[in-house]
């Protein structure tokens, strides 16, 4: 308890000392509420609601307010899913939307259902049910319509807030959008005071890990793990070929850098002094708390090394952190122009290519390969033409 308390301190502090900015006057005017508003409904709150919601929807059925009584009085579900429930027994096209969410093996829903888009809809009945629906998909690790029939409401328009912006930033977060996560994060910790201590860990841990994202090869695997992700729940398409376009992007930025990198380092050992000693010690040629003179902290033999790693470089947990980038990023590119035979030898490549990476680096590049070949042997992937 006192750790998940510690976390959720410190998501507070990292919040507030890294985007606070990101929440001005403006963004709490557009807020219709204040500071820790954000109240969970109570179960005979909601339950009542529910069941004026039937009452109407139904003409005042009898047989299925009994069915809704029977409903309510199960403790093994959520308020949420008993709500739900109740919503499946006035209104065919909820219930037919519940059941394909709900099971794994039927293809998820490519955009926002038809019923939760229907403005004549009574507004907590879209909103409770578009976030019973946004859930399930999330679980799925379907974000993206997720994503997009969370922003279609508001917190307040749902039972649950804590659970509305938590689910809304694990989307977030999923699909890199870093500043939008850190927004219904903060949200979360500060408005939801009643928010369940899970639901404040997981999002500090998301804060946490936010702060680390750089442009290195650690973004290149988010993108990567982000396209495999896709193709696992059947989006392969222009979306996700716009993703793997921006891993080729990546690379090349890569490339570019650690091309300037060596050309600058041919640069300082050229220079008098042997290897930029006389050069100006405040450049980035000698990080603070490195050895004037040593260029990359590299000395001799037995040397004690006093420059420390640089934030360009790749913490490899384990591995060289040595990578052949611009060989990497050309079977990337030219992975869908090889024949069947051929991608299993590029396979044992790659596989050598990212051995010096850290494990979970390495991990997503050869996840990502392996995905992208059995989506191109299935024919989700169309092979291109020489």
């Amino acid at each position: 308890m006192k750790t998940k308390l510690w976390l959720a301190g410190l998501a507070v502090m990292v919040s507030l000392a890294c985007i606070g900015a990101g929440r001005t006057l403006a963004d709490d005017q557009k807020n219709t509420g204040a500071f820790g508003t954000l109240e969970t409904a109570t179960p005979a709150a909601v339950q009542a609601r529910a069941l004026a919601w039937l009452k109407t929807a139904t003409n005042n059925n009898a047989a299925k307010l009994r069915e809704a009584e029977a409903l309510w009085s199960r403790t093994d579900r959520s308020v949420l899913d008993n709500l739900t429930d109740t919503f499946a027994l006035g209104n065919a096209d909820a219930a037919a939307l519940l059941k394909l969410v709900r099971d794994d093996k039927l293809p998820p829903p490519t955009e926002i259902p038809a019923v939760l888009k229907d403005n004549k809809a009574d507004p907590f009945f879209r909103a409770n049910l578009g976030l019973a629906v946004a859930r399930h998909l999330s679980n799925r690790r379907v974000h993206e319509e997720a994503l997009a029939i969370l922003v279609s409401m508001t917190a307040e328009q749902t039972i649950d807030p804590a659970a509305y912006l938590f689910n809304r930033a694990v989307c977030e977060h999923a699909l890199l959008k870093k500043d939008d996560a850190n927004k219904s994060i903060v949200r979360l910790i500060q408005d939801a005071a009643d928010s369940p201590e899970r639901y404040k860990t997981v999002s500090a841990l998301m804060l946490l890990d936010m702060q680390t994202w750089k442009k290195d090869l650690g973004n290149v695997a988010r993108l990567m793990d982000n396209s495999e992700r896709r193709l696992e729940v059947g989006r392969g398409g222009p979306q996700t070929q716009k993703i793997q376009k921006e891993v080729i992007a990546r690379l090349d930025e890569l490339i570019k850098e650690m091309e300037n990198k060596a050309k600058k380092q041919q640069q300082q050992q050229s220079s008098p002094g042997g290897g930029g000693g006389g050069g100006n010690p405040n450049d980035d040629s000698c990080p603070d708390g490195g050895t004037p003179g040593d260029g990359q902290g590299v000395g001799k033999p037995g040397d004690k090394i006093t420059n420390p790693m640089q934030d360009s470089q790749i913490a490899n947990n384990g591995g060289s952190g040595k990578v052949d980038v611009a060989r990497l990023k050309k079977l990337t590119d030219e992975w869908g122009k090889l024949p069947p035979g051929e991608r299993t030898k590029v396979m044992a490549e790659v596989a050598d290519l990212v051995s010096g990476l850290s494990p979970i680096h390495r991990e997503a590049f050869e996840r990502y390969f392996e995905e992208i070949s059995s989506q191109t042997i299935r024919g989700a992937i169309p092979q291109k033409k020489q």
